[in-house]
């Protein structure tokens, strides 16, 4: 096997050297203006779809608890339809052994009712502990860090009207 079989095939036989700098840049060293934009939509473009993802994770996590309370709520409500319709007639019936009928059956109507009212509540609470995307909102305020430009004393505020702002681009 010859020197030649060996290089023979996708590496060139001989390099002559390594580049040191960007071989995109213009003979002042400087990147391109194209180059500059191109990098600065590919980061931008980036960055857009990094935060659509911590968006999308948590507005996943507050759907799955959202879907847990609702299923709270629902199960509370067929619990006071349906057994009050079968066990808490037989319930009724079996008070009404040594209570007035009427009494035996206001039992068993207040017995349905504290248990649809707990559920209802824990149902209810598990809505009320859902929040917002935080991580997502703490992340947008952050872009001011990132963005040129960015480091102004005017705060962008969550709703804030971007196309009203009185203060010229500072570009």
């Amino acid at each position: 096997m010859t020197l030649d079989d060996r290089t023979s095939g996708d590496v060139p036989p001989n390099v002559s050297s390594i580049p040191l700098s960007d071989p995109k840049a213009r003979p002042g060293g400087d990147p391109s203006i194209g180059t500059l934009v191109r990098d600065a939509t590919a980061h931008l473009s980036t960055l857009f779809r990094a935060e659509v993802a911590l968006a999308k994770a948590e507005l996943t996590t507050e759907a799955k608890k959202a879907a847990v309370g609702a299923g709270l709520i629902l199960v509370a409500l067929t619990v006071a339809l349906y057994a009050s319709l079968f066990f808490f007639w037989f319930l009724g019936e079996l008070l009404s052994e040594w209570l007035p009928r009427w009494a035996a059956f206001g039992i068993v109507f207040l017995i349905l009712l504290v248990a649809a009212i707990i559920t209802g509540l824990i149902g209810y609470r598990v809505f009320k502990r859902m929040t917002g995307p935080t991580k997502t909102i703490d992340s947008v305020h952050h872009l001011s860090d990132v963005l040129p430009g960015g480091h102004d004393d005017a705060q962008v505020r969550p709703g804030a009207d971007l196309r009203k702002s009185s203060q010229p681009y500072k570009g």
